[in-house]
């Protein structure tokens, strides 16, 4: 069985307030770097997973992503080949 790499990115919803971006959008200024208009911190998951193709390595990755890698009440996730 072919080994597939994929890649999971889980960010806060839109809605959900994000104290970890925040401070390092606040910290920039002080550091002489440019203002980010929009900073938001979120979690990147890169994996090797062993499937039949490539929409096997998706489907596994996904689920995933819905059981354990994401909070799907404050997170979004996207899952994609790498």
């Amino acid at each position: 069985m072919p080994a597939y790499e994929v890649v999971v990115d889980v960010m806060l919803k839109p809605e959900i307030l994000d104290p970890a971006g925040q401070a390092v959008s606040n910290a920039l200024p002080s550091l002489g770097l440019p203002v980010a208009t929009a900073l938001r911190i979120g979690k990147h998951v890169e994996l090797v997973l062993d499937a039949p193709d490539e929409a096997g390595a998706l489907a596994q990755a996904t689920t995933m992503a819905e059981v354990l890698l994401s909070n799907p009440v404050i997170e979004d996730f996207r899952v994609r080949l790498a």
